[in-house]
């Protein structure tokens, strides 16, 4: 069974369409990418699937739950990190982890919780310090292991290593490759086609509310002949851009 279906989903805000009537699905043990430029719809998307936005049409199920009709089920099956997640700075990074194991899980299961989330972060004797005193580094390796000390069967990451030097956004990107297996997966966004391409199973790439093309890295460099996800970016971008010429030529 897919970890996530999504089917003809559409998001409306009066007459413009934020996302519209797009499909795609995620495997238990994959890594899917959902990019595109700014304002395509990706943290939409990733928003509905979280049960934080409702949808105008479709269908988005989660481990076979409906988003709209059992949100609470969904929830328990996912995590949720946004690009800028927030955390309480007066805490430590320990009482921190602990602090939101307190929301996921009984009282008996919280430390071994907080210790998975311990060993993902990887701080050190830093996660015993405040984290009003961490670099944005570590507070994003603390972040990410909030969304995955849970273990949740789908952990929707939006731009997980956005703002990180090379040496910290590669340590975020070996966390979330070690996250996975076969039971569970990963949805991402991110503008970093680098990567995207070192990262995910599948990417879909949406323009303007629609996905206009699906695949694996290797399938879509063949397809498009690029040697990076990068150029079959901007190639599909700049496709898209002179299809709308006439459009615009004639309004």
């Amino acid at each position: 069974m897919n970890l996530l279906e999504v089917s003809g989903l559409t998001k409306t805000y009066g007459t413009n369409h934020a996302v519209n009537a797009i499909d795609f699905h995620i495997a238990g043990g994959e890594i899917f990418g959902l990019i595109g430029p700014n304002g395509a719809g990706k943290t939409t998307t990733l928003r509905i699937i979280s049960t934080l936005l409702s949808k105008s049409s479709g269908e988005v199920k989660v481990c076979g739950h409906d988003v709209q009709t059992d949100p609470h089920e969904v929830r328990r099956s996912i995590s949720y990190l946004p690009e800028e997640a927030g955390v309480y700075k007066n805490l430590k990074g320990r009482e921190y982890l602990e602090f939101i194991a307190g929301f996921h899980a009984e009282k008996k299961e919280r430390p071994a919780m907080v210790e998975r989330g311990m060993s993902i972060a990887n701080l050190g004797a830093r996660i015993n310090d405040k984290v009003s005193t961490y670099s944005k580094g570590m507070t994003r390796r603390l972040t990410i292991a909030r969304a995955l000390m849970m273990n949740p069967k789908l952990a929707i990451l939006d731009e997980p290593t956005s703002g990180l030097d090379v040496i910290n956004a590669h340590e975020v990107r070996n966390i979330i490759k070690k996250s996975i297996s076969e039971r569970s997966a990963v949805l991402l966004s991110s503008h970093n086609m680098l990567e995207v391409d070192y990262l995910c199973d599948r990417i879909a790439l949406i323009s303007g509310g629609v996905i206009v093309e699906t695949g694996t890295p290797d399938s879509l460099k063949e397809k498009y002949q690029c040697s990076n996800i990068e150029e079959i970016f901007m190639k599909i971008v700049e496709t898209l851009s002179h299809a709308d010429e006439p459009d615009k030529k004639r309004d």
